[in-house]
């Protein structure tokens, strides 16, 4: 319980009650669903569009367990997104996003990262469903922000857990001693209530990474950090047309048709071909 309790401290850019939920399959709970792995490249015309998928809680770095529990690493989009820009074959990058968002590890620089692939290569990110928090965070940074017309758009915050559990344990009659060297060493943990310093520093780390998180938006979508701040919907998800009315998003569009677009655009086939569909050469996302 201590690592779930060391986990959750974490600043997350996530939904709330998707936490719950990695929180409750840490803890033994089986996850009602696993991370998806198709989105292949699909060729078209002799070039390329890469879809990349960014499905699940995000995590740093990915892995049997992040799998397990549904999750993607960042180094693994991150690697993926790389391969793509590397490959002369592919003219187009999409990143197709269903994800409550989730750890803020490594998410600053993969954002920054897909930013400098603009005038580079083309890259579009797909609310598939779901664009939230770090996930939003990520597709931001895209040259071009679509949405599924039933899609959820932002939730851009960052918070973290604490958990005080010493009154349940005095109830067990349970005394824990915490024995430490380093003056904040065991500053914010559970065997006793937040001290004010503690809750002061937290807040702190918090405030950081939202500040990382509204600027690297408000650079993305060409807008001021304060118009992130206070009309990007300060920490609650929005439909796609409140979306697109807010500037948060370029487009609302599916993916299949946002793929259509793409392959017209470079005189191939169109992706509900079904000669185009058998024409799967390599699978990025895997």
């Amino acid at each position: 319980m201590r690592i779930i309790e060391q986990i959750t401290a974490l600043p997350w850019a996530i939904l709330p009650d998707k936490l719950v939920e990695i929180r409750a399959a840490m803890a033994g709970v089986a996850p009602e669903e696993q991370a998806r792995t198709g989105a292949p490249v699909q060729f078209s015309g002799g070039k390329a569009v890469a879809v990349l998928p960014i499905y699940g809680p995000i995590v740093p770095r990915g892995g049997f367990m992040a799998s397990f529990f549904g999750a993607v690493g960042v180094d693994h989009i991150r690697n993926k997104f790389r391969a793509a820009m590397d490959d002369p074959d592919i003219a187009h990058i999409i990143l197709d996003i269903d994800s409550p968002g989730g750890q803020v590890g490594g998410v600053k620089e993969l954002a920054a990262e897909i930013y400098r692939a603009r005038g580079v290569k083309p890259v579009t990110a797909v609310a598939n469903g779901l664009a939230a928090s770090a996930a939003y965070w990520i597709g931001s940074a895209a040259e071009t922000f679509v949405a599924t017309p039933s899609g959820d758009i932002g939730s851009i915050g960052v918070f973290a857990v604490h958990q005080d559990i010493s009154q349940a344990l005095e109830q067990d009659g349970v005394k824990v001693t915490l024995i430490s060297a380093g003056k904040y060493k065991t500053e914010g943990n559970p065997f006793e209530p937040l001290q004010e310093e503690a809750l002061e520093a937290a807040q702190k780390r918090v405030d950081e990474f939202y500040n990382m998180f509204t600027s690297d938006v408000a650079k993305g979508r060409n807008v001021s950090q304060d118009d992130v701040m206070a009309g990007f919907g300060q920490g609650r998800l929005v439909g796609a047309e409140e979306a697109l009315q807010a500037g948060m998003i370029d487009q609302i569009a599916t993916i299949d048709e946002v793929l259509n677009g793409l392959t017209a655009k470079t005189g191939g086939m169109r992706a509900d071909d079904t000669d185009y569909r058998m024409r799967r050469l390599r699978a990025i996302s895997r």
